[in-house]
């Protein structure tokens, strides 16, 4: 009986903590189709990169865990995904870049394969 009860509350947390993680896509997503539509200049685009770069700091040191139970060559892709969305961040914070739209492509594709 607590064994069941324990597994539903480790099914019912891993599935809330995807959820946030697909909310906080979402949002620099959002974030980031306002932040193209006002130009790389503006204040939604700093607080879009702001948003962006702390959301993948964030799964980039997650990721990094030993940890982390994902499998090996899925934290290596994502690791990967997410230097390059940091790099883009950073040159588009450094005004070498407005490359809204392939960072948003990247994050639904990421958003929408978390199951």
């Amino acid at each position: 009986m607590f064994q069941i009860r324990y597994a539903e509350i480790e099914d019912d947390s891993l599935a809330d903590a995807k959820e946030r993680e697909r909310m906080l896509i979402q949002r620099s997503i959002d974030l980031m189709a306002v932040a193209r539509e006002d130009g790389a200049n503006s204040f939604a685009a700093s607080e879009a990169i702001l948003f962006v770069v702390r959301l993948w700091s964030s799964f980039l040191e997650d990721l990094g865990q030993s940890n982390n139970e994902l499998p090996d060559q899925l934290r290596a892709s994502l690791i990967s995904i997410g230097i390059w969305i940091l790099k883009e961040a950073e040159a588009i914070r450094q005004q070498e870049s407005d490359n809204f739209d392939g960072l948003i492509e990247i994050s639904e594709i990421i958003r929408d394969g978390i199951k």
